[in-house]
């Protein structure tokens, strides 16, 4: 049985590891840290940040798993190049453009998800409880639980024991969950924390159908869940 005085510490280090996230993730995004470029060390962060090793290295986990950054052992860790086909434009600066990756995430994920639940291992189940958990605890704090859902849809791809699942999901980076990005008072000020708990329950449908491994019933709980998704950046939502 853990202690009070464990569980306090170990939320305020995965508040840490998202915070960290977001920083460094906006790094990239702003170009300040360009593709191959060397992340600065692990020393370099906990200095730079005041934040812990484990918070560190939690968080360098986090962006391998958002397909930012690849970890070259006895190296170092890298920016990856987040580039796709010519032509190919993700726009998610505007909430018809969030609607469109939805879309196209409608026809991907809903056949991942129900291979996901055919395929999955018991270890990659408890680490998708662990995301859902995160995203709870990270809403109801009013913090960024951005992270959180892109690590359990990204679990999802991986646990279908296909590649290129994971590597189109990678491809689409953050703007799988661009909501961060699209202007508050085009989606009508929309009540985020409301729209998170909705999401929290379809995520729990979604995983509750592939624990049982159930591949329709998960189909049609992502289907749902992206339809809802779409229809609520349809209603500025």
């Amino acid at each position: 049985m853990q202690s009070n005085t464990e569980m306090p510490a170990r939320k305020r280090t995965h508040n840490l590891a998202y915070d960290l996230v977001e920083k460094l993730s906006q790094s990239i995004v702003l170009g300040q840290l360009k593709p191959g470029d060397k992340l600065p060390s692990e020393g370099a962060i906990v200095q730079a940040h005041g934040v812990s090793r484990t918070v560190v290295r939690e968080a360098i986990s986090k962006l391998q798993a958002s397909g930012l950054v690849e970890t070259r052992h006895g190296i170092g860790t890298f920016v990856l190049a987040q580039t796709g086909e010519p032509g190919l434009r993700l726009n998610v600066d505007t909430a018809a453009g969030v609607r469109a990756i939805v879309e196209l995430r409608l026809g991907l994920e809903t056949q991942a998800v129900a291979l996901a639940a055919q395929r999955r291992s018991e270890h990659q189940l408890q680490q998708m409880r662990q995301a859902l958990d995160d995203y709870q605890r990270l809403s109801s704090n009013n913090d960024s639980c951005v992270e959180a859902d892109r690590h359990f849809h990204l679990l999802i791809a991986e646990a279908t024991d296909n590649a290129c699942f994971v590597e189109i999901m990678q491809h689409l980076g953050s703007a799988m969950i661009p909501r961060t990005r699209v202007n508050v008072a085009e989606r009508g000020q929309a009540d985020l924390g409301k729209l998170a708990q909705l999401a929290n329950l379809e995520h729990e449908a979604i995983f509750n159908a592939i624990k049982r491994q159930d591949p329709d019933a998960a189909r049609a709980a992502m289907w749902l869940h992206l339809s809802n998704s779409r229809d609520r950046f349809g209603a500025g939502s």
